[in-house]
């Protein structure tokens, strides 16, 4: 599987010029900054995380304390958030590794498609803290097939959507969805890259234990090299 990481990376990089926006949002402006949901993050360690209204406050704060509109981040990050959940928080491991990237912003926001791809699978995955509304597309590059998760959404972007549609490069396939419908987080767009999906349908983790770090460092190459934000670099 390491070979298949490296070639997907490789054949990314080679296409980076070509990728369409992920989001109508310019995320290589001014008005973007990162955001920490480590343990470090004082204001998150003081914050119910449980009340998503306080959460979003929360997160809100973060990007007023960095003259920012919109949040990116999260790629491989040790983060304590998910402890909000029974869904992750579990007594052997928890799951506190973040396997794709975040981005922050309001809810409504159009996400297309960054590439042609048809849909593989999709989901209301309606624990809470979890992906919510979720489509997953398939892609060919290079004779390469791979896929791209798009998680918390809103649920009228199911409504009418089938296995097998195409998108084209550009094509608007959901919004950003609000709270609660979006797996009951602030507003934000959790985007990841798949080598294989494993047999799984409409979900993937997106959440690892940090012992498997190197398994899914493998599985799940970083989705900057689709989303080419300069401020994560």
């Amino acid at each position: 599987m390491l070979n298949t990481e490296k070639k997907l990376s490789d054949i990314l990089r080679r296409h980076t010029v070509a990728f369409g926006p992920v989001l109508d949002a310019d995320l290589n402006g001014e008005h973007v900054c990162r955001l920490d949901f480590t343990a470090a993050n004082q204001l998150l360690q003081q914050t119910d995380l449980r009340n998503t209204s306080v959460f979003n406050e929360a997160v809100n704060q973060m990007l007023q304390e960095q003259n920012a509109t919109i949040g990116v981040g999260g790629y491989m990050e040790n983060r304590l958030i998910y402890r909000r959940s029974q869904h992750f928080d579990v007594a052997e491991e928890s799951r506190d590794l973040h396997l794709g990237i975040d981005v922050w912003l309001p809810a409504g926001t159009a996400v297309f498609a960054p590439l042609d791809g048809r849909v593989h699978s999709f989901a209301d995955n309606a624990n809470f803290g979890d992906y919510g509304p979720t489509i997953i597309l398939e892609h060919e590059l290079e004779g390469v097939t791979f896929y791209t998760l798009y998680g918390h959404l809103n649920v009228a972007c199911l409504e009418g959507l089938s296995v097998g549609k195409e998108f084209r490069k550009g094509d608007k396939i959901a919004e950003v969805g609000p709270y609660p419908e979006n797996g009951d987080w602030p507003p934000h767009l959790h985007f990841q890259v798949i080598c294989s999906m494993d047999e799984k349908q409409g979900d993937y983790p997106g959440v690892a234990r940090l012992s498997e770090q190197a398994m899914y460092e493998e599985l799940c190459p970083n989705p900057n090299l689709i989303l080419n934000c300069r401020h994560l670099a």
